[in-house]
């Protein structure tokens, strides 16, 4: 007989590394971008406006997550408070944003491995980690869990070892030249990549149905998580900026590594250990990230919006049918070698999704005064309110300073909710 039903296997230390884990390989790669259109102050300047938005959004998400601890996540907070149309209107950008951010991190993996072995191209490499860490999710989340919880932790403490060991190399002259050569316009531009900082942490909430005392174990990790990243970020982007030539760093897939090189020589032992180490920050990511498409997809589908037969769990507990879809889509998109567009269409749907479930929030406090909330957000109704203009600010300066991109999404949202329609029951 098929199962439909995920097993709770997560306490609050798993769900800190995933909420961290998901994010994680943003502090290794993709941020560099926001520096070649906004230098490092106009970067510096977005980083912490988009700091203090994602705060805000987690204290509110894990209202929601607490009180709806679902796997569909934004789309059953969305189904909630806003019925149907709208729920599978959120459903699609959730997908949009854990879809593509997948071959984005494969793509940078790709380019970390290539560090190591040269004889073989990025492409090649992050097409083969795709396909592994697809495999690897059809097993078990709470081997999964246990999987992500060591490279999560080995990632943190390798970024905490890349900043210490840069401090003394750092120089305040090498992080302000030209670091406003954009002005204010380069702010704006920098979004996106200030974004991929923190994109991915709303993750947790695809993986809530599967926590163990979600009242509990969801705040905690969460909470915890949030500030794990702000500060890991801005860290790391001090560091690395301040340790010579930026502008070098500005378009790498890998400016840990090449950070390390700058400021220690090129033949430094430290510049492949970090190559090595570094993977476990894009491992990190990428399993996390397949968690969170995987269930989003289990979730609609169980809900009869896509094929009902998508959301069958195997003998391991995994949606195993989502989990393979994810991987080819990602499989595809790795084909375009667009790191930086995939970064920007992620970033897209993410910000319209983090709309959706700010305005999901407020109408849940208006017409369901009565639902049972274990956690509530704090300075209500200012932080979910801060959110939600953060994000709509956020989208709409992306969507400005990348027209193409925005066409695709557009394309990409009209197609999915097209397919939604013909599908559905």
């Amino acid at each position: 007989m098929e199962s439909h039903n995920l097993k709770k296997s997560l306490g609050p230390l798993q769900v800190w590394a995933l909420a961290v884990g998901l994010v994680i390989s943003g502090e290794y790669f993709g941020w560099s971008y926001g520096w070649s259109v906004s230098g490092t102050f106009g970067f510096l300047i977005s980083t912490l406006a988009v700091a203090f938005f994602f705060t805000t959004f987690i204290f509110s998400l894990t209202e929601l997550s607490t009180a709806i601890p679902e796997a569909g996540g934004p789309y059953a907070y969305a189904q909630r408070a806003l019925g149907k149309n709208w729920a599978h209107f959120t459903a699609i950008l959730t997908l949009i944003e854990f879809v593509f951010a997948p071959p984005a991190i494969a793509f940078a993996l790709g380019g970390y491995l290539h560090v190591l072995m040269p004889s073989m191209a990025p492409e090649t490499l992050a097409f083969i980690v795709m396909i592994l860490f697809g495999a690897l999710n059809l097993f078990s989340l709470h081997f999964s869990a246990r999987f992500e919880l060591v490279v999560t932790l080995l990632a943190v403490v390798e970024l905490l070892i890349f900043i210490m060991v840069l401090i003394p190399h750092f120089s305040w002259a090498n992080f302000s030249r030209d670091g406003w050569e954009h002005g204010a316009s380069g702010v704006f531009a920098s979004i996106p990549f200030a974004v991929w900082f923190f994109l991915g942490i709303e993750g947790v909430a695809m993986a809530s149905e599967e926590v163990e005392n979600p009242k509990r174990n969801l705040p905690i990790g969460y909470i915890t998580g949030i500030f794990t990243l702000v500060i890991l970020a801005i860290g790391v982007m001090l560091a690395a900026g301040g340790a010579g030539d930026w502008k070098s760093l500005s378009n790498s897939d890998f400016p840990i590594p090449k950070a390390i090189a700058i400021a220690l020589g090129e033949g430094h032992p430290w510049v492949k250990a970090f190559a090595g180490i570094g993977l476990f920050g894009l491992v990190a990511s990428l399993n996390g990230i397949i968690i969170g498409a995987s269930r989003q997809l289990y979730a609609i589908s169980r809900a009869g919006i896509l094929p009902f037969k998508l959301s069958t769990v195997n003998k391991f507990g995994s949606p195993y049918w989502c989990v393979l879809m994810t991987t080819v889509i990602g499989i595809i998109a790795i084909a375009s070698g667009k790191t930086g567009q995939l970064i920007t269409l992620s970033g897209i749907g993410a910000c319209a999704m983090y709309f959706m479930c700010m305005v999901s929030l407020f109408v849940l406090r208006k017409n369901q005064p009565n639902l049972p909330r274990p956690f509530l957000v704090p300075f209500y109704p200012v932080f979910p309110a801060l959110a939600l203009v953060f994000a709509l600010v956020c989208f709409m300066a992306m969507a400005y300073y990348n027209l193409v991109i925005f066409g695709v999404f557009l394309i990409a949202v009209i197609f999915g909710m097209g397919l939604m329609t013909l599908t559905k029951k």
